[in-house]
């Protein structure tokens, strides 16, 4: 399950990143050296507009 801090991102963050970040069970299903692909599309922020927290 996520956690608080998982799900509230703050203000000019992404939303997908933040939960990447800090919810643990989300890479459990990844195998060892396998790459999270949501992970990998945002690196370098490319994270879209509609996902950035507004303040």
């Amino acid at each position: 399950m996520a956690s608080e801090k998982a799900l509230n991102p703050p203000v000019g963050q992404c939303r997908q990143c933040w939960q990447h970040a800090y919810d643990k069970s989300i890479h459990r299903k990844l195998k060892p050296k396998e790459d999270c692909e949501p992970c990998l599309a945002h690196m370098g922020g490319r994270c879209p507009d509609s996902m950035i927290v507004k303040g």
